[in-house]
C-alpha cells in the first residue's frame, strides 16, 4: 500500500467521522427529520460529493448515527455493561441522564435519541424503527441479567418495570428540561429492587443510596 492511498484512507476516514459528529449535533439540536443532507454537509463541513460516497441515503447515515451511539456508551443504557460498578448501582444509573458533550446545545437536556428516532420514524419495519427497537431490547435483557445475577423474584417482569421507569423518565427529563429528574424514578425503582430481593430472602441492599455519587 502506498502513501497516497493510506493517506486518501486516513482523510476519509476524518471526513466520516465529521460527518457523524455533524449528523449527531444537528439531530440533538433540531430532530433528524426536521435535518436535510445538505445542512449535514454543510455542518460537517464536507462536499455533497464527500457525504453521498459515505451515506448513499440519509437513512444509510441516520442508521450509522444510532450504530455509532450504541457502541459509544455515551447512552441511558450504557452503564448496564459497566464491569466497574456492581449490579445494583449499574440498574440505578440508569436513573442518570449521560453527559451531553461539548457541542450540544448549553442547558438543554437530551432524552433518548433511540426512542426519538423511533418516534420520528413511526412504522414498525422501517430499519430506523427497527434499529430503535433492537437497542430498547438490548436494554431490557441487560438489566433482566443483571436483576437475575442479583437474584430477584420474577426477573423478566421486574426488567420491564425498570426500563419503563428509566425511559419514562428520560423522556419527562427532556420535555422539563431537568437534568436531575430521574431521582424520583429511582427512588421507585429502589422501592421495586428492594421489594424483589425480600421476596427472594436475599436482603434489601440498603447500601445503593450510600454509593451514589453526586447526590445529596
Amino acid at each position: 500500500m502506498t502513501a497516497a492511498t493510506k493517506t486518501g484512507q486516513r482523510r476519509g476516514q476524518g471526513a466520516r467521522d465529521r460527518i457523524l459528529a455533524a449528523a449527531d449535533r444537528l439531530f440533538a439540536r433540531q430532530g433528524i427529520t426536521s435535518t436535510g443532507m445538505e445542512q449535514v454537509a454543510e455542518e460537517a463541513p464536507v462536499s455533497k460529493r464527500t457525504l453521498y460516497v459515505h451515506f448513499r441515503t440519509k437513512s444509510e447515515l441516520v442508521l450509522a448515527h444510532l450504530q455509532a451511539l450504541a457502541s459509544s456508551g455515551n447512552t441511558l443504557e450504557g452503564v448496564l455493561t459497566r464491569e466497574d460498578l456492581p449490579p445494583r448501582e449499574r440498574i440505578l444509573r440508569l436513573f442518570d441522564l449521560p453527559a451531553a458533550g461539548a457541542e450540544a446545545d448549553a442547558g438543554a437536556v437530551r432524552g433518548c435519541p433511540f426512542i426519538d428516532a423511533a418516534a420520528e420514524f413511526p412504522d414498525p419495519e422501517d430499519p430506523i424503527h427497527v434499529c430503535a427497537r433492537e437497542q430498547k431490547l438490548l436494554m431490557v435483557r441487560l438489566v433482566t441479567a443483571l436483576v437475575t445475577e442479583l437474584g430477584c423474584a420474577g426477573p423478566a417482569a421486574l426488567a420491564e418495570q425498570l426500563v419503563t421507569l428509566a425511559d419514562g423518565a428520560a423522556g419527562r427529563a427532556m420535555v422539563l428540561n431537568d437534568p436531575d429528574y430521574g431521582r424520583h424514578a429511582r427512588a421507585a425503582a429502589e422501592i421495586l429492587l428492594d421489594r424483589a430481593l425480600a421476596d427472594t430472602g436475599t436482603g434489601t441492599g440498603t447500601g445503593a443510596k450510600a454509593d451514589r455519587p453526586g447526590r445529596a
